[in-house]
């Protein structure tokens, strides 16, 4: 028996614009985050668990991609500037010396992460730029976004 392969389609996602290229990870947040645009170590203190809440005091959410995931490795790289043995022993140290209740919690899908940043209010995540969802929004970095020149998740 041959069975049909058809894909799922996460409803509710927009192409991004044509200058956004696959290659560009894009951060994103659920609606209720208060801000529009973070500067380059603004992103790096609420990833490494610095900054925990929102000017707000709306609680950070971080949802990070599994390993082996292209946005992941484009975190770890550009943001964290660590690999995956050391990211994973700087949350076990952060966790246990009671800096941060918890480590990022782990997505794997890019539907996953857009489930739940969709959900929870303070949540950040980040996604491929091609195809980016319209109940998210985008945050900008240093002014840019995905597919500007000086884009700095690639």
């Amino acid at each position: 028996m041959v069975r049909a392969f058809f894909p799922l389609i996460c409803l509710g996602l927009v192409l991004a614009d044509s200058a956004a290229g696959a290659s560009d990870i894009a951060v994103v947040a659920h609606p209720s985050v208060p801000i529009d645009s973070l500067s380059f170590a603004e992103i790096r203190k609420i990833l490494l668990g610095d900054r925990q809440f929102w000017a707000s005091n709306l609680k950070v959410t971080l949802l990070i991609r599994a390993p082996a995931a292209r946005e992941r490795e484009v975190i770890l790289k550009n943001v964290y500037q660590m690999s995956e043995a050391q990211f994973r022993q700087y949350w076990i140290g952060k966790v246990f010396r009671a800096e941060s209740a918890s480590a990022p919690r782990v997505v794997y899908s890019g539907e996953e992460a857009i489930q739940l940043a969709t959900s929870i209010p303070g949540a950040l995540t980040f996604l491929d730029a091609g195809s980016i969802p319209k109940s998210l929004k985008v945050i900008k970095i240093e002014g840019l976004s995905p597919g500007q020149a000086g884009y700095r998740l690639r």
